[in-house]
């Protein structure tokens, strides 16, 4: 299998988050990736290839141009005036306030913000842009004839709507991939979020298509990050009706019963006759992953990409989360040698 990476992903280095009441050092690392790639190359999954570059205009048909302007020139905005120290907000328009876009940066930032936990530092829009450019190079594989491939993205993105960035996501590359797809002559796409948290960006941004078929298994949003979004009763709404699938499961699922919902969210995109499938391939489900609650092990990964490989699709994975920084590598390349059959 293709792999697709930048190095570029190192320019992301936040220095802090914010999380039970405190900043603390983000868990959104540099090694993390780098783990992955090491395994990647150990196991001899494939030819690893830099990304092209396919400018701004693919990402603007998922993001709008205000939010990509601002994400682009927010660090400069921000050394300008003297600081040195991640741009974190800490303001965002709640429910009883107005939804106006200020002129001050940090107004800006909480309007085009969900949370603390997504640090604009002074290479992230860069680090951001090229993660677009692996998981669009990585589509063009597939486009041009490729069973399968690996975008090995980071930041990830599948917290990322059309104009708010959050959860460790600025871009979300996952949608940025399926809408080229579409744009390419495919009819249908099918998404796939396997990552422990809802992708509520991917979520948001084809709630009301019928052209992308969106299905999340994720830990129960009533106890569990975003929170706000990922309830099983949100089925789309307009032309998207019936095209959104969400499978919330309490904290200690293992296996047996997270298996029961990948089998449910395989059957809709069967019966759906996706022409692709994207996986958002978050393996922070581990067992040991610090910020999540669910209890798979590094074989159930192999199983999971088995299971994916069924559907019989040309099927594009995009590396998302995944904490435990050790077994991210050997887990996120256990899902993509059970799809290939290559596991020993």
């Amino acid at each position: 299998m293709l792999t697709i990476y930048s190095d570029d992903h190192h320019l992301h280095h936040g220095r802090c988050e914010l999380m039970d009441g405190q900043l603390m050092p983000c868990f959104e690392m540099p090694s993390r990736a780098d783990h992955v790639l090491q395994r990647v190359q150990q196991r001899e999954l494939g030819p690893v290839q830099a990304p092209h570059d396919f400018g701004l205009a693919p990402l603007a048909r998922i993001h709008d141009p205000a939010y990509l302007e601002f994400f682009k020139g927010a660090w400069a905005r921000w050394a300008l005036s003297g600081h040195e120290g991640d741009l974190l907000p800490y303001t965002w328009p709640a429910r009883t306030l107005r939804q106006v876009m200020p002129t001050s940066l940090h107004g800006q930032l909480g309007y085009y913000s969900f949370d603390g936990g997504a640090p604009i530092t002074a290479g992230t829009w860069q680090a951001a842009y090229s993660a677009a450019q692996v998981a669009l190079t990585a589509q063009q594989a597939i486009q041009n004839g490729a069973h399968s491939a690996f975008a090995l993205c980071r930041p990830p993105g599948h917290h990322a709507a059309a104009d708010l960035m959050g959860g460790y996501c600025y871009l979300n590359n996952a949608a940025i991939a399926a809408q080229a797809f579409l744009d390419q002559g495919h009819r249908k796409v099918a998404i796939l979020d396997v990552d422990y948290h809802h992708g509520n960006g991917t979520q948001s941004i084809f709630y009301a298509r019928n052209d992308v078929l969106f299905a999340s298994i994720h830990g129960d949003p009533q106890a569990e990050f975003p929170f706000f979004l990922g309830y099983a009763d949100e089925r789309g709404e307009g032309a998207g009706e019936g095209f959104n699938f969400n499978y919330p499961l309490p904290a200690g699922t293992g296996w047996a019963r997270w298996s029961a919902a990948l089998d449910s969210a395989c059957a809709e995109i069967e019966g759906y006759g996706a022409d692709i499938v994207v996986v958002s391939l978050g393996v922070d489900t581990f067992k040991d992953d610090p910020i999540s609650q669910f209890k798979l092990d590094s074989p159930d990964y192999l199983a999971m990409g088995q299971r994916i490989a069924q559907l019989g699709k040309p099927t594009l994975f995009v590396m998302e989360g995944g904490y435990a920084v050790e077994e991210i590598g050997i887990n996120a390349v256990n899902v993509l040698e059970g799809f290939e059959g290559s596991a020993e």
